[in-house]
């Protein structure tokens, strides 16, 4: 079964030089609803593969308002969910207000985050001037999708098998004006998830929870020093880590309704460490290295310690947008992280002594690491990670990290072929960490394909265990999701 649901009038790659919104990044028109029956596959599906894989992605549809940066389009999921050894792909775009605002004009209402000075309607996100485009994040919790764009935006709620629109939550968007920003973060044994905001004005953060049953148990200010620009949070079994960072906008710019990012070298990065449904007056900050951190593998308690893992900045180098030059190239090279070098990196922060050690796990360059949702907040072993193409904002593999023995594995996709964010969905019946499923979507610009790559996620570096190809070429995602089988209508992890 192949069905074309809809056909957009999809304007964006249209008359243009900006290379992010042609070749990979050239974004889609066609909705598709497609199974096995109709897609080839290359290889074996899995039949101890159950659950579904969601990727985000920025799909401009109109023709931007100002210079179009790949963070701006508007957000489309593709999903594909597996049992039993078949599988059934679906895309839909994410149809915010936004979204359908624009679909009504015909034409960008909003312009993006290199432009916000540009806007003339009330916007979302952190500085107030953007589309609620809900391209950036995606994760499944309380039986439903929830996507989000990484400055903050309404929680939008998708039905995770039809990848239907819901809306913004019914239960608890209202009571979280300031939105919730990318990288929420799920207990896979609670079912609780926690989120964070960073407005422009006082407190600059809130911190919140919600709970299996999808009610808004908890959300607090967390007071920062001023407008600060954070991108992820950690959770343990009993504390959440929300990060003030030393990359934030210039605050004497903001005063004049400017967005100039500084890297502020001699300020420490600052983790606070909070009680779940802790407030404000129970958060302790510890210092550490000046750096920017996009993105945690994982976090975990042992003994007097929290330990957080992830990517680290150490030496942010932000080209001003505003700079003189091809404007392309800037934005090129601010998210080139062989420029702005990321790589593996341990932070431990003792509770009863106040300390923060550090540690370098790795040198590759590396970022968008990730580790199996059954041990999300606890000590866990193996992180997989995005490997980039130099001087792209594309990923060419994806590296394995073994943090108990410092063995590392890769898989490289191969010329011409860039991947996504991957996720680790545990085969059912798994008993060891990694007894599973590495699995990413990959677009091959030689072929001009797309497909859904499937890894064996202890031996990645043995190749495909199936590919399955899709309807035609998708544009180039980042983020992505893993819902188990059993949480697919709630959450229901029997771990």
């Amino acid at each position: 079964m192949l069905e074309i649901v809809h056909t957009y009038d999809v304007k964006a790659g249209e008359n243009t030089d900006n290379p992010f919104l042609l070749g990979l990044f050239a974004p889609n028109r066609v909705e598709y609803t497609a199974d096995t029956d109709s897609l080839r596959v290359i290889g074996e599906i899995p039949r101890d593969l159950h659950g579904i894989f969601v990727r985000n992605t920025h799909n401009q549809v109109h023709a931007p308002l100002g210079t179009y940066h790949p963070f701006d389009g508007d957000g489309m999921l593709h999903a594909i969910h597996f049992e039993d050894g078949r599988a059934t792909y679906r895309n839909r775009f994410v149809r915010t207000t936004g979204f359908l605002a624009e679909q009504t004009a015909g034409r960008s209402l909003w312009p993006g985050v290199l432009q916000p000075d540009l806007g003339t309607y009330r916007g979302w996100g952190a500085m107030g001037a953007m589309k609620d485009n809900a391209g950036t994040d995606v994760l499944g919790h309380a039986g439903r999708l929830i996507a989000s764009m990484s400055q903050g935006s309404e929680p939008w709620r998708l039905d995770p098998i039809t990848l239907d629109t819901l809306g913004p939550d019914a239960n608890w968007a209202r009571r979280v004006p300031d939105g919730v920003s990318a990288h929420y973060k799920v207990d896979p044994r609670t079912g609780e998830m926690m989120f964070f905001n960073y407005p422009e004005h006082w407190p600059f953060m809130h911190y919140g929870v919600v709970d299996r049953h999808n009610e808004l148990v908890h959300y607090v200010p967390i007071e920062l020093p001023g407008a600060r620009w954070p991108h992820d949070l950690g959770i343990t079994q009993h504390y959440s880590i929300l990060h003030d960072l030393p990359l934030f906008f210039d605050p004497a710019g903001l005063k004049a309704g400017k967005h100039q990012l500084v890297f502020n070298r001699d300020l420490p990065a600052r983790f606070g460490i909070i009680p779940r449904h802790g407030d404000n007056t129970q958060i302790r900050w510890f210092e550490g290295t000046p750096c920017y951190v996009l993105h945690l593998t994982n976090c975990y308690e042992d003994g007097d310690e929290v330990v957080m893992d992830g990517c680290i900045m150490p030496d942010h180098k932000p080209v001003p947008v505003n700079a003189a030059g091809n404007i392309y190239d800037r934005i090129r090279a601010n998210l080139d992280k062989h420029r702005n070098k990321t790589h593996m990196h341990r932070w431990r922060f003792n509770l009863r002594t106040g300390k923060t050690t550090e540690q370098y796990l790795d040198d590759e360059v590396s970022e968008f690491p990730v580790c199996s949702n059954d041990f999300v907040g606890l000590p866990y072993r193996y992180s997989y990670n995005v490997l980039y193409e130099p001087g792209e904002w594309l990923f060419n593999g994806i590296k394995r990290f073994d943090l108990l023995t410092g063995a590392t594995a890769r898989h490289e996709y191969g010329p011409g072929r860039f991947g996504s964010e991957p996720q680790m969905a545990r085969r059912i019946g798994a008993v060891d960490e990694d007894d599973g499923y590495l699995i990413s979507m990959v677009a091959d610009m030689q072929a001009n394909t797309s497909e859904i790559l499937i890894l064996d996620a202890a031996n990645i570096g043995h190749g495909p265990v199936a590919r399955i190809l899709l309807p035609e070429r998708m544009a180039i995602g980042t983020h992505a999701c893993w819902v188990e089988g059993d949480r697919i209508h709630g959450e229901n992890r029997q771990l």
